[in-house]
């Protein structure tokens, strides 16, 4: 099992992901995809964090616990316009 590193979500922009999916099975992307949108109306109703854990380009594991303002097609957003692509996210609980 890898390590996960907890960061704050200011070192977030200092990642850099990659374009490919870190999740393989169907039903595991759709339950991240509902965790998410969960998240993004947790945080814009009741401003309540989540934890967030994802993966790099170079294949580290990372979490950080924070509000989500918004969900995209491709993208999370966080406060201060901070972003982590979809694809990158492992959980969100």
């Amino acid at each position: 099992m890898k390590t996960i590193e907890i960061i704050q979500k200011e070192q977030i922009k200092d990642l850099k992901f990659c374009k490919r999916e870190v999740l393989h099975d169907e039903m595991v992307k759709r339950r991240r995809n509902f965790d998410l949108m969960r998240a993004q109306a947790l945080g814009n109703l009741l401003k309540s964090k989540v934890n967030i854990t994802f993966e790099t380009a170079d294949e580290k594991s990372y979490q950080v616990n924070t509000t989500v303002w918004a969900v995209g097609s491709d993208f999370v957003c966080l406060k201060s316009d901070i972003y982590i692509p979809i694809n990158a996210i492992l959980e969100v609980d």
